[in-house]
């Protein structure tokens, strides 16, 4: 897909500095914020071909009236789409990730900060994070203009305290955004909850709903093998969470 962060990657008029007239991109070369972000089909969506770690369960979310991509513990996902990406974590970590001008944004879902050198795997911070800021820039984002909110890091079983993996996910996510220059518009971390999200990646909008703390063992156990799917609502402006 070209790079459309540069006037120079539009045709004719645009390329000259002029608008143009019903067009979806400004003379800047970002989205235009009155013309609605695209939305893929289903069908689209489950046709394409996915990289390894990318998200590949879609569905349709009737409430939301959006096609969703589900996030599993290691993947990610990143979209300019007018759609839903939606995770459940306990102690995991979601960054969502958002452009402001390219209106491109992305989710992952790790659940330990760091690993063997040899494992290369979305399962832990230190490569997720990398691969998601790495997919969002193929689309066309810049770094200098996202911002990040931050999920998950909560201590959903007793015996995970001497591990403390809630925080240290949480101080790994803090640090390495902090490092790469990324603010941290909104967060939900920590505490004992498990929390479902969702994120619109044309918009920045995210919602977070804290579950009931029962049978925490079930959770994590979901966040090691599959991961589940979020029923959630939609959000107001770009840079807030709603609680619900």
């Amino acid at each position: 897909m070209r790079n459309l962060s540069s006037p120079l990657d539009l045709p004719g008029a645009a390329a000259a500095g002029r608008p143009l007239r019903g067009s979806s991109f400004t003379p800047q070369g970002y989205p235009d914020p009155a013309m609605p972000a695209p939305a893929a089909s289903l069908e689209q969506l489950k046709r394409q071909p996915r990289q390894p770690g990318e998200a590949s369960f879609f569905y349709y979310d009737p409430h939301f009236q959006l096609n969703s991509a589900k996030v599993l513990p290691g993947e990610y996902f990143v979209s300019r789409d007018e759609m839903a990406i939606v995770t459940v974590l306990g102690s995991c970590i979601a960054a969502c990730l958002w452009d402001r001008f390219m209106r491109i944004g992305g989710m992952n879902h790790f659940m330990l900060p760091d690993g063997d050198s040899s494992d290369v795997s979305g399962r832990y911070g230190s490569y997720a994070m990398e691969l998601l800021i790495n997919e969002m820039l193929k689309l066309g984002a810049r770094r200098e203009s996202m911002q990040a909110k931050i999920f998950g890091g909560a201590q959903v079983m007793a015996n995970f305290t001497t591990m403390n993996v809630g925080e240290r996910n949480t101080s790994f996510v803090t640090e390495y955004l902090q490092t790469e220059r990324i603010p941290i518009v909104s967060e939900d971390v920590l505490d004992i909850y498990p929390r479902k999200v969702v994120f619109f990646p044309s918009t920045g909008k995210a919602m977070v709903k804290r579950l009931a703390h029962a049978h925490p063992e079930a959770l994590v156990q979901q966040e090691i093998s599959r991961g589940s799917a979020a029923a959630v609502a939609r959000n107001t402006a770009g840079g807030s969470v709603d609680l619900f």
